[in-house]
C-alpha cells in the first residue's frame, strides 16, 4: 500500500532505499560474500543460471548453457537468503533487492529443476538448519489466512482474471483454446467426472466467487449448495447468482466446510485442499462422508506434489498462510478411513503452468493499474507468485490432482471414460492435443 496507508498487504518491507542502492558501489564483495554464493548455488543443484554480486561479478557461472542470471544487489539480500533461502529471496526480490536478469519463468524453472535433482530439503535449508512448516488450519486462522489472500479486493482479481473470475487451473482442451475458453472446459471437464444430471443435488466445499457452482447449475440443471468464508468472494457470487437469475438454484453459504451437512448427489472442492491442511484431512473426509449419498460421487481438485515436501516459506508467509500441497499419499487421509473407492485420478500440471502464464500476461497489462492500488514492491511480489508457480508445474515440481472417489457400496459408478471425453470431443482433437507451454 501506498506510504501512510497502513500495513503492507502482504507483510513486506518495501523497496530499497538510496542508501542500499549505492551499496554495490561502496562496498567490495568479500571472501564470505563469494562463499555464500557458492553454497547456494551448490543447494540449488548447480542450475544453468549465473549468479552475481552487486559489483557485475559472477561468482558462480554454470558450465554449457546458461539460461540467465540471478543478481543480489547488496549484502542484506545475499545474507536473507543464505538463512532463509525461500523467504529471503521473495522479500528481497520483492524490494528490488535481487533481480532476475532473462525470462522470469525460464529462469526459476531452471532453478528448480536442479533443486529437484539435488533434493528438496537440501535446497529449503539456511544456514542454521530449519525447514518451513505451514501454519495450522484452525477455524479461526481459516479465515485469517483466506482473508489474506482472497479478500486482496475483488477489482484487484477482476483485472486479470478471466471474464467469469474462475482463480483455478485451466483445461486445454484445444491447442487454440483461450483462458476463457480453457475455464469453462475445466468446468464442464469436472461436471462430466461427476456425471450430473438435472434436479441432482451438489455440495461445494471452496466456490470461490461462484463461478462453477453457478455453471454446473445453469448447464446441468443441479441445485448447489456452495460454501466459502471469504467475504468478498461470497458478496460477489451472490450478486452473479442474482443476476443470472440462478438465486434459486444455488444457495451460498459463507461459513466453513467443517460446517456442511446434508445428503447430496455429488460433492465437488476445486482448490481449496492446498488450504485445508494435512491435519484436517480425516475432518474432511468426515464430512464428505456424512454429506453424500450412498450412490454419489465426490471430486477434489487441489495443487500436489509427488511426494512430501515442505512448503515454499515465501509463498506460506506472504501469499498463501497456512497453505500446503500434498502427496497422493497424504490426500489417502481424506478416503481411506471411509474405505472410499478411487474412480479416477488425472495430473493436469501442464494445464496449469499454461494457465499461470496466461494471468502473469494479463497481469503485466494492467501492472500500472495494480501500482497505483498497492506499490512496486507488492507488483514484483505477484510477479514473482504468477511466474514462480508456472515455472513450478512446468519444472514438476508441482502437481494438480483431479481425484474422483465413491462411496464404498456404490455400484453405479462409470465403467469407461466415455462420460469425460464424448465423441464430439474426440473427434476435433479435444483431449489429445498438447498445448504448448510458451518456453
Amino acid at each position: 500500500m501506498k506510504e501512510g496507508q497502513g500495513s503492507h498487504p502482504l507483510g513486506l518491507s518495501g523497496t530499497r532505499g538510496e542508501k542500499d542502492a549505492s551499496e554495490r558501489h561502496t562496498k567490495r564483495p568479500s571472501a564470505l560474500d563469494r562463499w555464500i554464493v557458492r553454497r547456494i548455488a551448490a543447494q540449488l543443484g548447480r542450475p544453468p543460471v549465473a549468479i552475481a554480486l552487486w559489483n557485475g561479478e559472477d561468482i558462480y557461472h554454470p558450465v554449457g548453457e546458461c539460461h540467465g542470471r540471478i543478481l543480489f544487489r547488496d549484502r542484506q539480500a545475499l545474507q536473507g537468503v543464505a538463512f532463509a533461502p525461500e523467504l529471503g529471496f521473495g522479500d528481497a526480490y520483492s524490494a528490488d533487492r535481487i533481480d532476475v536478469i532473462g525470462d522470469l519463468i525460464d529462469v526459476l524453472m531452471h532453478c528448480y529443476r536442479s533443486a529437484e535433482r539435488a533434493g528438496s530439503k537440501v535446497s529449503k535449508r539456511g544456514l542454521l538448519g530449519g525447514l518451513p512448516k505451514p501454519g495450522s488450519n484452525t477455524r479461526t486462522n481459516s479465515r485469517k489466512h483466506i482473508h489474506h489472500h482472497y479478500d486482496l479486493g475483488n477489482d484487484f482479481y477482476r483485472l486479470w482474471l478471466d471474464e467469469n473470475m474462475v482463480y483455478t487451473c485451466a483445461y486445454y482442451d484445444r491447442e487454440d483454446a483461450t483462458l476463457e475458453q480453457a475455464q469453462e472446459a475445466k468446468m464442464d471437464h469436472v461436471c462430466r467426472k461427476l456425471m450430473l444430471k438435472p434436479d441432482q443435488t451438489v455440495v461445494e466445499a471452496g466456490c470461490g466467487w461462484g463461478t462453477l457452482a453457478l455453471y454446473m447449475a445453469r448447464e446441468y440443471g443441479v441445485k448447489v449448495r456452495a460454501f466459502n468464508i471469504s467475504t468478498e468472494q461470497i458478496a460477489h457470487a451472490r450478486e452473479e447468482a442474482t443476476r443470472q437469475g440462478l438465486a434459486d438454484k444455488v444457495e451460498f453459504v459463507q461459513d466453513d466446510y467443517r460446517n456442511i451437512n446434508g445428503d447430496f448427489d455429488a460433492f465437488v472442492s476445486v482448490g481449496m485442499l492446498e488450504h485445508v491442511g494435512v491435519d484436517n484431512y480425516q475432518t474432511l473426509g468426515d464430512v464428505i462422508s456424512r454429506s453424500l449419498k450412498p450412490e454419489g460421487l465426490a471430486l477434489i481438485h487441489s495443487v500436489g506434489r509427488n511426494r512430501p515436501t515442505p512448503v515454499n516459506a515465501w509463498l506460506e508467509q506472504r501469499i498463501f498462510p497456512g497453505s500446503y500441497p500434498p502427496s497422493l499419499r497424504e490426500m489417502m487421509d481424506i478416503f481411506e478411513p471411509h474405505n472410499f473407492s478411487i474412480i479416477d485420478i488425472e495430473n493436469l500440471r501442464l494445464h496449469y503452468a499454461r494457465t499461470l502464464r496466461e494471468w502473469l500476461t494479463r497481469f503485466d497489462r494492467v501492472v500500472e493499474t495494480v501500482r497505483a492500488k498497492y506499490d512496486e514492491s507488492f507488483v514484483r511480489a505477484w510477479r514473482l507468485y504468477l511466474a514462480g508457480c508456472s515455472a513450478a508445474f512446468a519444472s514438476n515440481s508441482l502437481q494438480l490432482f483431479q481425484v474422483v472417489c465413491a462411496p464404498s457400496g456404490n455400484n453405479k459408478v462409470p465403467w469407461t471414460r466415455a462420460h469425460i471425453y464424448p465423441a464430439s470431443k474426440a473427434s476435433n482433437g479435444g483431449g489429445s492435443s498438447s498445448p504448448p507451454l510458451g518456453d
